[in-house]
This record gives structure tokens, C-alpha cells and sequence, in this order.
């Protein structure tokens, strides 16, 4: 369903910021993607839009504000684009871009904002959203004239806890199994029901193809957030609940890591210390890219890299399981999220501007799938014919599968970060043997609350 809200306008906030405790750096982690939304029949600005720049407007004056984002060379270009576009049409707002790659981005955000200079408008990532909200150094955005009525409720959720919404998700990606049809009738498999196969069956096919070719079944590296999240979500569970904490049992995530080993052991996976060298390879190296695999897990915008690399057209699947359990595990993941400064001194002009990038067709035009699907659906459909088949694919799948998710998952608290390096350490000691998979979990659980604590 979508929401209906539509934010509303507050007087200055003026939070006195905390100065950051530690560097905020993250290991490579896999998402950063889209923006946009809805306009006037005419295709310009909406009426809220425009009263942002109205007075500066009206008065001859140009009101400057600061936009921080991450990324590649790309991404940048595409900002610096989208930049001139929004400039073009709000003569009395202009933007100073501030940008740099993922890893020093939030190292100079956290100097940024310790010394009272964080950016009026800046992208987030959903594992330092709590944190930078909880130190008073985002704005509410319920609190001015910013319109999420063509997003998704169970997308927009991800940006909303304690009464705020902290940051509005650009563009959605699903986590899902990309699969090799080629693969499969090599080795004499037909492709599952993915609307209907169980744990079971996924375990059983990709012993099957395994036993009826030179590769493997499936890439199944132990698994990370994503992948225990729907695991646990189609059990009634959460990877974290809403105060914070760890939202699922020791016994949950034990057996996970016991189907992890079976499949290993019956051969439909890669040993430990193969699975472990093609991940640090990258998605591009994964077994599905070279052909040494039929299946892997990832996120639907990484699909047309990874079909490049493979050479082949791949197909997507949900994940097994989806009808087995209490409920649905898939959810919509923000691929990042735009926030605005509590301490900005142009809050108004900052909301235009984020107004403006989630709901012009201008700005879904200039960006397309650069920061995931948009999140805006009338952003969404107004691109989708200039999207390549790939991406239109992808685009398709996420539309299927939307009516399926229940919630967004409640957004991680402080020091998720770090909870992943811990879960990638514990992950290894299991598929090794080091450690049982009852004990990995019963450990895991006692030292990401330690971390979030």
C-alpha cells in the first residue's frame, strides 16, 4: 500500500551534536542506488516544491546549500547533472556538491558533524541511519513539506522509528537467487515453483546439479545479513526488533547455519575454503558468474553485472521457503537514503530539494537505476521504457514480488556495522568446524548485543 502522509513544515532545529564516537567505516558492503517521484500535470515542480524557493526568488537572492553523497566516478557525474537540473528550475537554490568514495565518506561525515558541519541534505545507508538520528544530527522530515505519498509504506518504514522519519529511501533492490537456466539443463533440472519450493527441495536440486555436471548447485559462502534476515522473517522473527535488538532466537540462526553445512557436505555447495576465496573475488568472480554454478544469492540490481560477467541470461527466484513458514521473509531493501541536517540553516530549501529528487520525472530521467528501482512508483513507471531489459527485469520481479512483503524490517541500531564483521568472523568458525553451529549462534547473539548494547 502506499502512504498518504505528506510532511509538514517546522521552525529551525537547532540539536546540539555529539561528537562521533569512532570511525563509522564499513567493509565493502553492497548497496547504493535510486531517487525520485511525482510532479504537476505539466511535469514541473509541485506546489510545496516551489514554496521553498519563493522568497529567495522573489527577493533576487540565491540561497546555497550542501549535498554529500558517496560513489563512483559515475554517481558523481550523475549528481553534478542532477544538480544543474534542479538548479535550472529553482533559480533561488543553489548546491555545492560534497562527495567522495564509500569508505572515506563516512569518516569525513563523522568530522563533519562532531564539528557542527553536516551537510543540509545527505545520503544515508540503513546501518548508520539510527545512529546519526539518535545524536540529534538529522532532522525530522515529518516535520516540512517533503510528499512520500507514491512510496511504498513497507519501503518508507525503513526510515521511520521513535515517532521520526530519519530518512526517505531513494530506490528499492530484493534480495534474491539468480539462477542459470543453462546450468540447470546441463545437469538435467528443471527450474523450481519458486512460489512454492521449500528449504527441502532448494537442498535437494542443488545436490542434483552438482551430480549432473562438473560445477555446483549453489554459491552458498555461509550466509550474511540479508540471507539470515529472510530466514528469520519467514519465522516470525526479525534480525533486530524495534528497540534495537537482536529479534531472533539462538536456535533460528543454528539451524541456518546446519542447512549451510549439509549442502557443503552432500557436495551441492563448495567446500569452505573454495566458497571463502570466490567471495573475496567479488559478485563478478562469484561461481554463477564463471559458469562453475547454478544459483547464487544477491540483490536484483546487481542482476545485469552479473549476467555480463556470465555470459548468459540469468532468471531470478524467490527465495525457498516464501509459503512454507509463519509468513514471507522477502522485504524491499533501501538502497540508500536521503536525510537533511536538524541543524541546517536553509531547511526549507533543503526539503525542496529532496522533494524534488524523489518526485520529479526530471531527476528519475538523469538517475534512472543508478541508486536501486525508485522508490517513487510514478517515478518508477515514468522511466521503465528507458531502462535496459536487463533492469526492466529486475524492475518486474521486485513489482511481482511487492504485494508479497508484510513490513520493512525494523531499521538496525548503532554499531550494526561492526555486528556484520562479527558475523562474517563467526560465519567462517562454523563452515571450518571450529565451532558448532549452537554455539556460533549463542555467541554471535551475546556479542552483537555487547556491540549495540
Amino acid at each position: 500500500m502506499t502512504s498518504s502522509r505528506t510532511a509538514r513544515r517546522h521552525p529551525l532545529l537547532r540539536t546540539a551534536v555529539l561528537v562521533m564516537a569512532g570511525a563509522l567505516a564499513l567493509g565493502a558492503c553492497g548497496q547504493a542506488e535510486n531517487l525520485q517521484g511525482q510532479a504537476d500535470d505539466d511535469g514541473g515542480p509541485t506546489a510545496d516544491a516551489r514554496s521553498g524557493e519563493t522568497a529567495a526568488a522573489d527577493s533576487g537572492e540565491v540561497v546555497t546549500i550542501r549535498f554529500a553523497w558517496w560513489g563512483s566516478d559515475t554517481r558523481h557525474q550523475l549528481n553534478e547533472e542532477l544538480i544543474a537540473a534542479f538548479e535550472a528550475e529553482h533559480p533561488g537554490i543553489a548546491v555545492t556538491p560534497d562527495y567522495t568514495d564509500w569508505g572515506s565518506y563516512w569518516d569525513k561525515l563523522a568530522t563533519q558533524t562532531a564539528g557542527g558541519d553536516t551537510p543540509d541534505v545527505l545520503m544515508q545507508e540503513e546501518r548508520y541511519l539510527r545512529e546519526y538520528a539518535d545524536r540529534g544530527v538529522l532532522a525530522d522530515l515529518t516535520d516540512h513539506d517533503i510528499d512520500t505519498s507514491a512510496i511504498d509504506e513497507s519501503i518508507l518504514g525503513s526510515g521511520e522509528f521513535d515517532g521520526g522519519l530519519w530518512g526517505i529511501p531513494t530506490g528499492v533492490n530484493v534480495r534474491v537467487l539468480m539462477a542459470d537456466p543453462q546450468g540447470f539443463a546441463a545437469a538435467g533440472v528443471e527450474l523450481p515453483d519458486d512460489t512454492a519450493w521449500t528449504w527441502d527441495d532448494y537442498h535437494d536440486l542443488m545436490v542434483a546439479i552438482a551430480e549432473g555436471s562438473d560445477g555446483y548447485g549453489a554459491q552458498d559462502f555461509g550466509f550474511i545479513e540479508p540471507d539470515l534476515s529472510v530466514w528469520a522473517r519467514q519465522r516470525g522473527q526479525n534480525l533486530w526488533d524495534e528497540n534495537g535488538e537482536i529479534g531472533f532466537d539462538a536456535q533460528t540462526m543454528a539451524e541456518l547455519w546446519e542447512r549451510s553445512l549439509a549442502l557443503i557436505e552432500a557436495g551441492g555447495a563448495p567446500p569452505a575454503s573454495l566458497s571463502l576465496e570466490v567471495d573475496a573475488g567479488g559478485p563478478e568472480q562469484s561461481l554463477l558468474a564463471t559458469n562453475q554454478g547454478a544459483v547464487a544469492r544477491f540483490w536484483t540490481n546487481q542482476l545485469e553485472a552479473i549476467s555480463s560477467a556470465a555470459g548468459r541470461d540469468l532468471v531470478l527466484l524467490r527465495y525457498p521457503g516464501e509459503s512454507e513458514h509463519e509468513r514471507t521473509g522477502v522485504f524491499l531493501k533501501p538502497a540508500m537514503a536521503l536525510s537533511m541536517s536538524a541543524g541546517s540553516e536553509h531547511p526549507e530549501e533543503a526539503a525542496t530539494f529532496i522533494d524534488w529528487m524523489l518526485n520529479s520525472p526530471t531527476a528519475g530521467e538523469i538517475i534512472l537505476s543508478d541508486r536501486g528501482l525508485p522508490a517513487n512508483m510514478d517515478v518508477r513507471e515514468h522511466i521503465m521504457d528507458r531502462l535496459s531489459e536487463t533492469e526492466q527485469q529486475a524492475a518486474e520481479f521486485i513489482a511481482e514480488v511487492t504485494d508479497e512483503v508484510v513490513d520493512a524490517p525494523p531499521a538496525p541500531p548503532r554499531g550494526a556495522g561492526e555486528v556484520a564483521d562479527l558475523l562474517a568472523r563467526i560465519n567462517e568458525e562454523v563452515l571450518f568446524g571450529q565451532t558448532t553451529p549452537q554455539e556460533g549462534a549463542e555467541r554471535f547473539i551475546a556479542e552483537a548485543a555487547a556491540i549495540t548494547g
